[in-house]
């Protein structure tokens, strides 16, 4: 019977991590990193997830914590997230047809409905206690990732459509208990990471003197690229004794040098245009790329066993977002190449939580967290990522079935903090055919997860 029940969590675990490869992250941390990897942690805010080392989650929080579980064990979940990103036009430019007051258009079009999207983003983890002094784990998640899908035609056209980064990393770790109070333990990392950007292109306005006509003769292009990346993990645990321990942990920068093609999409006038310029290779279909450095980051937790059933965290957290600072794409055919000019702060985080345990089988848990933006201003703030300054609400639960298998459940609700304005200057070069535009983001998050361990 023990062992047709692992067989059975197993291949659900491997199934949900199979959906990985047919789902794309979404924006739910600073930046596009994705908190997403523990439903305890979820409920607490993820609030102590370098110190509280209570599932084989631990293995992507502190791989120190391993030494803390017990034989063998699993964990395995999924988060459902939805966003919702409204965008507001307050007066977006266009340089060869005026501002919309009195002298002209400005950048026409609607506001793009919803750019949030529905996802579901899955991880499995597994840890081996192989004697007193060692444990083993693997982690098999998705630590950044990114969706925002605006209407065809709106009046950010021109900055983004669709934006979609996959991320899917391999992450086996090994911990050593150097003496009872202290542990260490440090992991590698092998992370897939696939892209998807789309934008409409204001070909009207780029061969205005070859007969386009601006904002009318509108054609589209899309970038697919891919790439694998590796990087490392490090952790320490220190118990003070058994109510109380502090834990440190660090994760590296991983660099993914994107490969793949850009598809361009445009009519019969469009491409006698293009025949006629002085580049006639230029917005052909062929070879693009872009180096992106994904950021390292580093977490303080506490954890204190305060009464039998009481509990409480905190967490402070940070994340080297300058890692960034633009998004460039080249391509093959020899054209400029496209840039987004991102300028991104490093960002803080601030989490505490509490977990009451309400009997032998049913643990409650809250937390809140302030998570900070990268975006330093409304002038580097785009609609491929909208990001704002967020106040995470937390609740969860977790429910024994028996000794061996239990079950977690979190909710969490974003709110937004501060303005989500947005003011690109269309007199830049990198803006020139883009417009300049202004108008502000209404943005909202919610996650519903549910976890399955199991031990033996």
């Amino acid at each position: 019977m023990r062992w047709s029940v692992l067989g059975r969590c197993a291949r659900i675990s491997w199934l949900l991590v199979a959906l990985l490869s047919l789902t794309f992250g979404t924006v739910n941390g600073a930046g596009f990193a994705l908190m997403e990897q523990s439903v305890k942690g979820l409920g607490n805010a993820f609030a102590g997830g370098a110190a509280a080392a209570e599932d084989a989650t631990v293995v992507n929080y502190n791989p120190a914590g391993m030494i803390m579980l017990e034989g063998q064990q699993i964990s395995t979940g999924v988060h459902v997230i939805k966003t919702s990103f409204e965008f507001s036009n307050d007066g977006s430019t266009h340089a060869l047809q005026g501002p919309p007051a009195n002298t002209g258009e400005g950048l026409t079009g609607a506001n793009g409905g919803n750019g949030g999207t529905w996802n579901f983003v899955p991880n499995f983890y597994y840890v081996n206690r192989l004697n007193e002094d060692w444990a083993v784990g693997l982690g098999i998640n998705v630590p950044f990732g990114l969706t925002t899908d605006w209407d065809e035609g709106w009046v950010g056209r021109y900055y983004a459509l669709k934006s979609s980064i996959m991320t899917l990393n391999f992450n086996p770790s090994v911990a050593y208990k150097v003496n009872e109070h202290l542990s260490i333990g440090a992991g590698v990392s092998a992370m897939y990471m696939k892209g998807e950007f789309s934008q409409a292109v204001d070909f009207g306005t780029i061969f205005n003197l070859l007969g386009g006509d601006p904002q009318r003769n509108d054609g589209k292009v899309t970038l697919k690229a891919d790439d694998w990346g590796f990087g490392y993990n490090l952790g320490l645990l220190y118990r003070f004794n058994d109510q109380t321990r502090i834990g440190l942990s660090y994760r590296s920068k991983v660099d993914q040098d994107l490969t793949g093609d850009a598809d361009f999409d445009y009519g019969t006038k469009v491409s006698s245009m293009i025949a006629a310029s002085p580049v006639p290779t230029w917005f052909q279909d062929g070879g693009s790329g872009a180096s992106v450095t994904l950021p390292d980051s580093a977490s303080l937790s506490v954890y204190h066993q305060a009464t039998d059933k009481l509990a409480l965290m905190a967490d402070v957290s940070w994340t080297g977002w300058s890692s960034l600072p633009e998004l460039r794409i080249t391509f093959d055919s020899g054209q400029a190449d496209s840039v987004t000019t991102l300028n991104w702060d490093d960002a803080w985080r601030f989490g505490i939580g509490a977990s009451y345990k309400y009997d032998d089988k049913l643990t409650l848990r809250c937390g809140t967290m302030y998570d900070q933006t990268p975006i330093p201003s409304a002038e580097y703030r785009t609609p491929r990522l909208p990001d704002q300054d967020r106040l995470w609400t937390n609740v969860g639960a977790s429910y024994a079935m028996s000794e061996r298998m239990s079950f977690d459940f979190g909710y969490s609700h974003l709110f937004m903090i501060g303005d989500g304005d947005i003011n690109q200057d269309g007199t830049t070069e990198e803006n020139a055919t883009r417009g300049g535009l202004k108008g502000k983001f209404d943005n909202t998050g919610n996650i519903l997860s549910a976890q399955l361990n199991y031990s033996w």
